[in-house]
């Protein structure tokens, strides 16, 4: 079955040209609405409730429905489109129950589905795109998309509209083609107009349509664009470029994890045939990191034929096309795939893809880096370019110096809870600089550009300087620090900044959680959930994790030795009633904790060590909730409902994470705490 070519047929009626290509409604399908009203959603899923838009408050629409909830780590792992449809929205919660059956979207005959703002924040993985196309779904309509999600849509040949779109449907109007896609640029239109990304791939590469040229004068440009600029094909040397220009670009790397390469593999072979090739396979790599611990979970145990059928394809992948390995041996993963692509291949100024939302890590190294989907993955690996749409920027100018007890995640908190709460961030570009950055070490601005993603932005870099090139000097010992310098980018001076500039004192900034909202009453679980820790009142914990891209770096680590060495000296261990686990975020990251004696530590104030991966940040490890009473507290970077297991989860920063396993509630750290 080649799924990609499947097409809009039967809501587009052909006039003679392609101008009059007109999309309806079909008589006999539905509209599902996803409302705050969570019965709400039962009655149109199993009662045959139809709704209208001119009925239904906007604000009523449910928000940050993130890619968790589409599809739950465990429906992913069934690599075929279909079989994952079969589990859409499993995710979905009410009072600890499914709100989605199984077949519950395929079922009810809907073609549209409708929610609030920010569909589709969270993971970049395209199934949360595929269990609505392959359930039925084409036309899909939100106040706004996190641009992965969107980008994900756009790749299936998606349609997305607003909600006066909706009405009009729902009026009986047929609407223009055009008008679902007139906001896009030319390029994205005629990938929505092929059906999606391959067939638009195809196309060009058989010379049947004509990229439009790029004709951006000389002006001041961002470190996005200049990165972008720079790896444009067929343009001059020198081309300047501006938010929203479509263009080709090269990447220098990128990467796929083992719950993405399945399919990547499937789609390329069903795509070009069997013994399909790659151009340029040693610029890319596979990592085993996301599943070797999912036999911890006890959800997962049943599945785990499929985990097993997924590390099989990642390997036939890998001996396919010979591109780099990092699969884990003996058990044990050389790391987290962002962390270890920091420590080995992910150059100054490179522009990096891969398969996994939190590629943005790398622009702690003054790189552009971001998540992409399966289907966008296995276009640009194959065909040796990727389409870029050249994000907006915002600027976040730092100043001032981080008070004690306070680390970058407390900075990002503060960041998710009022610029990206605000919308301030989304599908932009995240630039970092000022006098405050140079306070913060590289792994400390590795923690603001990873969770970039979580302000539903397209990414995160920070400008360099001489503390990154001694980083990089010491993570890659054979680059040329000149060159590493050539290669550098600064914004220009008058560059322009969409998302606006904004200062932002570290001076100022308190410990912080991001709290775990309630789904049940419509209040989703969200990085976005900002509080003060000093605000929130006595909050007692089950759990304490420490690890995942974010917050397993050396840096982190020495954090948690930071706390564990005071309540060593003061005589205590962890809390009764709570288990502390600390998870490395790659071998080189562990060999250091050994090194410095910090390994030791851990094991003598009652730590649970784990060796390398991803772990409890994606429920597959030791570290989840198994109850839903149960309160953990973690410096992961998503506290989505269920994503570490069924209780309530709280992020915060590792210090804090840290302080709390001790004191038994969520405490910030201060010195003296333990005396």
């Amino acid at each position: 079955m080649v799924i990609h070519n499947a097409t809009l047929r039967q809501m587009i009626a052909m006039g003679a040209g392609q101008e009059e290509r007109k999309i309806g409604l079909t008589p006999g399908k539905r509209v599902l609405f996803l409302t705050k009203n969570l019965d709400l959603i039962k009655q149109q899923l199993y009662d045959g409730l139809n709704l209208e838009m001119k009925d239904v408050n906007p604000e009523d629409l449910l928000d940050d429905i993130n890619t968790d909830v589409m599809t739950p780590a465990w429906v992913c792992f069934d690599h075929e489109p279909a079989e994952i449809a079969k589990n859409a929205y499993a995710g979905l919660k009410h009072n600890g129950l499914r709100v989605f059956n199984e077949n519950a979207l395929i079922n009810g005959n809907f073609e549209v589905i409708v929610s609030g703002q920010r569909k589709g924040t969270g993971s970049s993985r395209e199934t949360a795109a595929q269990c609505e196309r392959w359930a039925g779904i084409r036309i899909v309509i939100a106040a706004s998309f996190a641009p992965i999600h969107e980008r994900n849509n756009i790749n299936l040949g998606q349609l997305m509209g607003d909600y006066s779109i909706l009405e009009r449907l729902q009026a009986g109007e047929e609407i223009p083609l055009a008008e679902f896609t007139d906001k896009y640029d030319d390029v994205t239109k005629i990938i929505i107009e092929k059906g999606g990304l391959f067939p638009f791939a195809k196309a060009l590469k058989a010379g049947d349509i004509a990229l439009p040229p790029i004709n951006t004068s000389p002006k001041p440009m961002t470190m996005a664009e200049k990165i972008i600029a720079r790896n444009l094909v067929g343009q001059a040397v020198g081309q300047c470029v501006k938010p929203h220009d479509p263009v080709i670009a090269q990447v220098q790397s990128g990467y796929s994890h083992e719950f993405t390469t399945a399919q990547v593999h499937t789609f390329l072979a069903e795509e070009y045939g069997a013994d399909y090739q790659l151009p340029n396979p040693s610029k890319f790599a596979v990592f085993e990191d996301h599943l070797l611990y999912a036999h911890h979970n006890p959800k997962f145990v049943p599945f785990m034929d499929k985990v097993q059928t997924l590390r099989d394809l990642q390997n036939a992948f890998q001996q396919h096309t010979l591109v780099r390995d990092y699969s884990a041996v003996d058990g044990v993963s050389p790391g987290i795939c962002h962390q270890v692509a920091r420590e080995e291949f992910i150059e100054v100024g490179d522009f990096v893809q891969a398969t996994d939302s939190h590629t943005c890590m790398g622009g702690a190294s003054n790189a552009l880096t971001w998540g992409v989907g399966a289907t966008e993955y296995s276009n640009l690996i194959s065909s040796g370019f990727t389409f870029v749409k050249v994000p907006e920027s915002i600027r976040f100018e730092l100043v001032g110096e981080l008070n004690h007890g306070c680390t970058a995640k407390d900075v990002i908190l503060y960041i998710l809870a009022d610029h990206a709460r605000k919308e301030l961030t989304l599908n932009r570009s995240m630039e970092f600089g000022g006098s405050g950055l140079a306070s913060l070490s590289i792994d400390e601005r590795a923690t603001l550009c990873n969770m970039a993603t979580e302000c539903s932005a397209r990414t995160g870099i920070c400008e360099p300087d001489e503390a990154l090139f001694d980083w990089m000097k010491n993570a890659m010992p054979d680059l040329s620090l000149e060159e590493m310098r050539q290669s550098s980018v600064i914004p220009d001076k008058d560059a322009n900044y969409d998302g606006g500039i904004h200062i932002i004192n570290l001076s100022d900034i308190e410990p912080m959680v991001a709290h775990p909202g309630n789904p049940n009453e419509g209040i989703p679980s969200d990085p976005t959930n900002g509080a003060l820790i000093v605000e929130i009142g006595d909050v007692a914990i089950d759990i304490a994790y420490g690890g995942s891209c974010t917050a397993g770096k050396e840096d982190d680590i020495a954090y948690y030795a930071q706390v564990c060495q005071a309540a060593d000296d003061a005589g205590m261990v962890v809390a009764e009633g709570v288990e502390f686990y600390i998870q490395y975020g790659s071998g080189i990251v562990k060999d250091r904790a050994v090194k410095n004696g910090w390994h030791e530590l851990f094991a003598k104030v009652g730590v649970k060590l784990i060796d390398p991966g991803c772990g409890a940040c994606i429920g597959a490890g030791p570290g989840v909730s198994v109850t839903e009473e149960q309160v953990t507290v973690s410096a992961i970077n998503r506290n989505f409902q269920g994503r570490s297991g069924p209780g309530k989860l709280y992020l915060a920063s590792p210090l804090t994470v840290a302080a709390s396993a001790f004191t038994g509630k969520i405490s910030s750290w201060e010195s003296g705490l333990f005396q």
